[in-house]
């Protein structure tokens, strides 16, 4: 007698989830769950197994094949992620800022939570590649505010390519607020794509100062577009989550850590 989805073996039901994860590049706890008829944690403790196996990775509400480094979850799944850390981290960048001074602030989701933590008596010059950024400040009455244009990427909203790089090649600010989908002291700053990586770069060139925003979740991850190392890095502002020996090896290469 053939057995329902419902009453699958943990097993089976792993190699089902395994099989519908390449054939759409991510599975999702919740549809998962629905469609099994078992509960969301059930589908979590498959995906934990999935991915203690090297057979998945998991990402924020679901899972993708393993080795698929070029994923790139959108803006909306990235604002729900590590929301405490990202404002910490966002409200100690405030400290960082040039008093009267020229700013760069990368595309980002703690980027953008600094954008929204500027104070109202702030006196700034801001160029930015971001949409959502641009949006917050173009009411602020202190921002001085710069769009950079190019190609905008729907999964980032951020401008790239020719224009974008253009522009930043013409520029010499007092500080530019990075971030990065992932860090590490070996494999340094990395994101999913080429040409955001790009501009990356060109940020990185344009500031004398270059400070890092980035939660402790991204340490170790390793995406397909290489930007840059952690010596090209001032200050890296992240949450208490990296442990103290991680802290010291970043900064063993010359890069300031704060923890927050």
């Amino acid at each position: 007698m053939e057995r329902t989805q419902n009453h699958m073996y943990a097993p089976e039901r792993q190699q089902e989830i395994l099989r519908r994860a390449h054939e759409s590049g991510r599975v999702e706890v919740l549809s998962l769950a629905a469609e099994f008829e078992v509960t969301a944690e059930t589908v979590r403790r498959d995906l934990k197994a999935l991915d203690r196996a090297g057979l998945l990775r998991r990402v924020h509400g679901g899972a993708i094949p393993a080795g698929r480094l070029d994923f790139e979850p959108d803006l909306s799944e990235r604002e729900t992620t590590a929301q405490d850390e990202k404002d910490r981290i966002a409200h100690a960048a405030v400290e960082e800022l040039p008093a009267d001074g020229s700013v760069l602030l990368d595309a980002g989701t703690t980027t953008a939570r600094l954008a929204a933590a500027l104070p109202v008596d702030a006196s700034l010059t801001v160029l930015t590649h971001a949409l959502p950024l641009a949006a917050r400040l173009a009411d602020h009455p202190g921002i001085d505010l710069h769009i950079v244009g190019g190609r905008v990427r729907h999964r980032t909203r951020a401008a790239v390519d020719a224009w974008a790089l253009r522009t930043y090649g013409e520029i010499n600010a007092d500080v530019v607020f990075l971030a990065t989908n992932g860090f590490s002291a070996d494999d340094g700053l990395t994101t999913p794509d080429l040409a955001e990586a790009a501009v990356k770069r060109a940020l990185t060139a344009a500031a004398r100062r270059v400070v890092l925003l980035a939660d402790s979740g991204k340490l170790g991850q390793a995406h397909f577009a290489r930007f840059g190392s952690l010596a090209d890095v001032d200050l890296l502002i992240t949450d208490t989550g990296l442990d103290p020996a991680d802290a010291r090896a970043i900064e063993h290469l010359g890069t300031h850590v704060r923890r927050v």
